[in-house]
């Protein structure tokens, strides 16, 4: 069963460049073709996934989409960076975090959260640096992807010493990425240059 399969593939203008994996939210992937794009515009080669592939793979569908996404024409060779969103998002929260030797760090817009219940656990796996955004007023499919789950998550990595950063965004709700249902310009403008100076530091471009 092929578990994630590339929806698509946005390279940078010059052509080639370093790896960003980014998977969409329960909405699917059409959802993220404008950040997709934006993000391979700062000079990425972003390779779009379906998050819904990789619910209930144990981590199979991450790990999956990271080795498609070496394969790529356009791929420079090396760790690659992942940016999730919401389903997606926690599916790279929670698996794609373990691979040092695959991920270099990751970015995650709303992830979902509430499924991770063994928070010492998840802590003792977090293996790369984080940084997740998330609206202060999201409260959606019943509380999937709160920001007290993520500030839980927060709290227990930075005391364990880990890279967890956190930004609440008091005024956004769910999905206000740009084309989402609750897009916010000032939060998703601030975000997005945050996401652009985490990649610049994961991958060093």
């Amino acid at each position: 069963v092929q578990i994630a399969r590339a929806q698509e593939e946005f390279p940078p203008p010059h052509g080639r460049g370093r790896i960003v994996v980014l998977s969409s939210g329960m909405s699917g992937p059409e959802h993220y073709t404008t950040v997709a794009r934006e993000i391979a515009q700062l000079g990425y080669d972003v390779v779009l996934f379906d998050g819904n592939t990789m619910e209930g793979t144990h981590g199979a569908g991450v790990k999956t989409a990271i080795m498609q996404a070496r394969q790529m024409p356009h791929a420079i060779p090396g760790k690659v960076a992942l940016v999730g969103f919401s389903l997606g998002g926690g599916m790279s929260l929670y698996y794609g975090t373990q691979w040092p030797d695959l991920v270099s760090g990751a970015v995650l817009w709303y992830p979902a959260n509430s499924f991770i219940h063994d928070i010492p656990g998840f802590v003792g796996r977090l293996k790369v640096p984080v940084i997740v955004f998330v609206g202060a007023r999201d409260h959606y499919r019943h509380d999937c992807c709160t920001a007290n789950g993520d500030r839980v998550l927060a709290e227990a990595s930075t005391a364990a010493g880990l890279t967890f950063r956190l930004i609440t965004y008091p005024d956004a709700s769910h999905d206000f990425v740009k084309g989402g249902d609750n897009y916010n310009h000032a939060d998703y403008a601030d975000a997005f240059r945050r996401t652009a100076e985490c990649l610049k530091e994961y991958l060093g471009n």
